[in-house]
């Protein structure tokens, strides 16, 4: 319930405690269901408060990936975040293009696919470099498209903070991987505060 959008955690505890509570008990009479009936009230009861909790995490969550892109107000902010941060700002962004984006929860960087775009029944693989010091190379793009293949995904995008080799150009021209340089991601973080 955490990781859906907060109205929708309160409207499934809504929904669950209408349903345990009330629904629940009509299927049933005599003794049994009466010895039941102060349980699945407490159950009820835990059930809604569960979910308003979580759908509680869930707007804190989306109050601080907002924050973050809208802190974010030159390339070199984009590079000066961690690694972590640039993936849930890279999110953010995507999200105010209207994706619904899954995230990758995994402690630690791993070196594979960090978002999991939705969109008009498509589904697209991200994968984010927040690489300052040296270019992005054609191997990172390869693995994304392997990614691809194997996952039936028809679309990518590779993020950086900085640049792409000439190869890693090459090996995306032609295939339907995209890439987003910093200065690209910028733009896209100007048009995504704009569009709130």
């Amino acid at each position: 319930v955490a990781t859906l959008p907060w109205p929708a955690g309160v409207v499934l505890g809504i929904v669950g405690f209408l349903v345990i509570r009330f629904v629940f008990p009509m299927f049933g009479s005599g003794p049994l269901v009466s010895m039941l009936s102060p349980a699945l009230t407490i159950f009820a009861f835990f059930w809604l408060a569960a979910c308003l909790l979580a759908a509680f995490g869930s707007a804190v969550k989306e109050k601080a990936r907002q924050r973050l892109l809208d802190t974010r107000t030159n390339l070199e902010s984009l590079s000066a975040t961690g690694w972590r941060n640039f993936e849930r700002l890279v999110g953010e962004a995507f999200r105010r293009q209207g994706y619904a984006v899954d995230e990758n929860h995994q402690a630690g960087p791993d070196g594979g696919i960090d978002l999991v775009l939705h969109k008009n029944g498509r589904r697209t693989l991200v994968q984010c470099k927040q690489w300052k010091a040296f270019k992005v190379g054609v191997d990172v793009v390869r693995e994304l498209y392997g990614v691809m293949a194997a996952k039936g995904t028809t679309g990518g995008f590779v993020v950086t903070s900085g640049r792409f080799t000439e190869d890693a150009k090459a090996f995306a021209d032609g295939r339907n991987v995209q890439l987003i340089d910093g200065p690209k991601l910028f733009s896209m973080v100007k048009q995504a505060k704009q569009s709130t």
